[in-house]
């Protein structure tokens, strides 16, 4: 969750061009968010501007100087139908931080995102990064509303920052009923309401847990938010990440547009799924179709849960054919979860038990993958050490 995403505008006429930009910087390892605006001003203050140097290069040298004289944070990359001394030097004079031929290359593209992410990550005046973890089950009934409302109560436990769990699910969301809370308004609102969508707005939006996580109910209707509501919904991801630091989103397990466009949001995507032959082969036809959306598998973390001896499949089995690691698995236990979901207690805040370690540990190395873990002992056996060990 350290790796924030980024907001970007595309400066160009050809819409072709911003299709194919549009996939590469969303497929990045850190994602960027890009605002549907030609000018290259898309309201606010973009992190990456792109500009189209290759049709009108006069006109696109002072769009240039144009860009960098209004924000002179911003990185400007200009890309033209060919790369020569005079025009790179020209570029640059003009204000570009990052120069590409037509067509660029992903390694290439990503590595000038890599450097812009650092360079505002240790800008003393930027204010601090939101980071968004959707969680997407590989089947109905994988347990992604559990992992998602106990990872949440965690973050905003451990780290006392604003945080932020979205039930995506119409109709069904069950975020709420697992936190035992209750909601005048839903996701519907935050969408149909973007023209004023503030700080203030959101308090009266979301409802808060004791734990400190802060909650946008789901939707009441079956039918919304549906596909028509997608772009609306990316648009509401990035006002949230200017209030929040953490964003967890409870994608459901349907992959449709607008889980869709939280999976492109998002900066960590955590696949659920279980140790059984429906939910592995659920779960490989979503990471092919995850890497096909030109989502970065840098992103992905599968989590197995339900995990516990004799296992139905072997782990090791299972990441074989996923072809993707394990990151965390989670032990069965159905008289905790469920008692947990009756009494509207989240597993993390309900005492010292081998899912409330787990949650624990899944929790911190998400926050910081380098971090020790704070309770060593807690560590569940059936933590990395222990897959690591099947092989």
């Amino acid at each position: 969750m350290n790796m924030a995403r980024l907001t970007g505008s595309l400066y160009s006429p050809d819409d072709t061009f911003r299709t194919q930009v549009a996939t590469m910087l969303r497929s990045a390892t850190v994602p960027v968010t890009i605002g549907d605006d030609r000018s290259g001003t898309n309201g606010g203050s973009p992190d990456v501007v792109i500009v189209d140097g290759r049709i009108d290069l006069p006109g696109s040298m002072a769009a240039v100087e144009r860009l960098r004289a209004s924000d002179p944070s911003a990185a400007i990359f200009f890309v033209a139908a060919e790369a020569n001394p005079d025009l790179i030097l020209r570029a640059m004079r003009a204000g570009a931080n990052e120069f590409f031929a037509w067509p660029p290359s992903r390694d290439a593209m990503d590595e000038a995102i890599r450097r812009t992410a650092a360079r505002k990550a240790s800008s003393p005046s930027g204010r601090p990064q939101s980071a968004t973890v959707a969680f997407f089950g590989a089947k109905g009934g994988a347990g992604t509303t559990t992992l998602a409302v106990n990872c949440g109560v965690e973050v905003a436990r451990l780290t006392k920052r604003p945080t932020l769990i979205v039930d995506l699910k119409p109709g069904l969301g069950e975020v709420t009923l697992f936190l035992g809370v209750r909601s005048r308004y839903t996701l519907l609102d935050a969408l149909d309401n973007l023209h004023r969508l503030d700080n203030e707005f959101l308090r009266e939006l979301v409802v808060k847990h004791k734990s400190g996580l802060e909650i946008l109910a789901g939707s009441d209707l079956f039918d919304r938010p549906g596909a028509s509501d997608s772009g609306a919904l990316e648009e509401v991801f990035k006002i949230l990440g200017r209030q929040y630091e953490h964003i967890i989103v409870d994608a459901g397990s349907q992959m449709n547009a607008c889980a869709v466009a939280s999976l492109y949001s998002a900066d960590t995507i955590c696949l659920v799924a279980s140790p059984d032959v429906p939910s592995v082969r659920n779960a490989q036809r979503l990471l092919d179709r995850i890497g096909q959306l030109g989502t970065s598998g840098d992103r992905v973390r599968v989590l197995l849960n339900r995990a516990s001896e004799p296992f139905p499949i072997p782990p090791a089995q299972i990441q074989n054919a996923l072809g993707h690691p394990i990151y965390q698995m989670f032990t069965s236990d159905y008289k905790t979860v469920s008692t947990a979901l009756n009494s509207g207690v989240p597993i993390a805040l309900a005492g010292n038990n081998e899912l409330a370690s787990q949650f624990d540990d899944f929790t911190r190395r998400l926050l910081d993958p380098s971090a020790t873990p704070a309770s060593p002992a807690k560590r569940s056996t059936l933590g990395l050490e222990r897959l690591a060990s099947m092989w």
